[in-house]
């Protein structure tokens, strides 16, 4: 009898417990809402590659702006240096319906017909480091990669000897950011200075260990490399890791583009001559602005750059102090 009682006694309880949990509301708020109860906005960043130095600071640095935003949810996906497997993840991203995709291109031009992809199926767009110009739809945050090759180039003018042996380190052809720049070093440097000679030039990619092959065997085929002009920071220090300790390479000039923590400390180290500043932290800034400006309505388009300072053994120490404040080197 006493278990009969007991075993009525407890599914009692059990009714009530179940009841409750029942009738209770939700403590966590929906899939689509912020916490403080807004639309919560899903953004898709797809990196160029994660292994390049500078994509990787861009990248960190836009998850980390995203956080100070409560109605943007971001995923960071990485191309892998690769068309296909980026212009995949722009379809993956048009599929899953997110709200607003940003996209650091590979090559540009391979990237463009799938940006147009996004528009057209009213999704907002936005296209950085490089940008893809002429989408009509689609916004872009970006810097002048012609202005950021030119403060170097301008400065090399007066810096390499004369009768000099230079090679060349390309980004990625129909990358607009490796095509602009390579343009400014026409202009602004090799057709003023005719006696200057290039004796390797090649398409490394953006990477440092490509960089790191073609310069193996330039110093293997040239008695003498008296500047490493290069589109990028990676690919410079990869250069100047082969010669790294020798002594015949001691005064080699070296020139970068992007203001890595790699190259600032090779800067200041005397190993790499100067830099463009491409700052991350303010393309993440901008990159997130931009984002939910056109999420909430307050823009249909927006397209705005940053600025492109020259950095050398004068200034260098200032960088260095600018990345440290943001974080970017602990």
């Amino acid at each position: 009898m006493k278990k009969k009682l007991l075993s009525v006694v407890s599914l009692l309880l059990m009714g009530t417990l179940l009841a409750g949990c029942s009738s209770s509301k939700p403590t966590t708020p929906a899939p689509n809402d912020s916490a403080s109860g807004e639309k919560t906005y899903k953004v898709a960043y797809i990196a160029r590659a994660q292994s390049d130095s500078f994509a990787a600071w861009l990248a960190n640095s836009v998850k980390e702006e995203a956080t100070k935003y409560p109605n943007i949810k971001l995923e960071v996906f990485d191309g892998q240096a690769n068309d296909d497997k980026e212009n995949s993840m722009i379809e993956n991203a048009i599929t899953n319906k997110f709200d607003l995709i940003i996209v650091q291109p590979n090559s540009g031009e391979s990237q463009r017909p799938y940006v147009e992809k996004v528009v057209q199926s009213g999704i907002f767009a936005i296209t950085t480091n490089a940008r893809i110009s002429g989408i009509k739809g689609a916004s872009s945050v970006d810097a002048q990669p012609y202005e950021q090759a030119a403060v170097n180039a301008r400065a090399a003018l007066t810096q390499i000897p004369q009768n000099a042996k230079v090679v060349v380190l390309k980004g990625p052809s129909g990358n607009f950011h490796a095509d602009e720049r390579r343009a400014s070093w026409q202009k602004e440097f090799f057709d003023k200075r005719p006696d200057v000679k290039i004796v390797g030039e090649q398409i490394a990619n953006w990477n440092k260990d490509e960089a790191m092959k073609y310069m193996e065997d330039w110093v293997q085929a040239n008695d003498k490399i008296d500047a490493v002009i290069a589109m990028n920071d990676n690919m410079a220090a990869g250069a100047l890791e082969v010669v790294k300790g020798n002594a015949k390479y001691t005064n080699m000039l070296a020139y970068g583009v992007d203001g890595t923590a790699e190259a600032l400390f090779l800067i200041k180290e005397g190993r790499m001559t100067s830099t463009c500043l491409q700052n991350a932290n303010e393309l993440a800034e901008k990159m997130l602005d931009a984002s939910n400006k056109l999420l909430t309505g307050a823009e249909k388009e927006i397209n705005t750059d940053i600025g492109n300072p020259l950095v050398n053994k004068e200034n260098v120490d200032q960088y260095i102090e600018i990345l440290k404040k943001s974080g970017t080197i602990k």
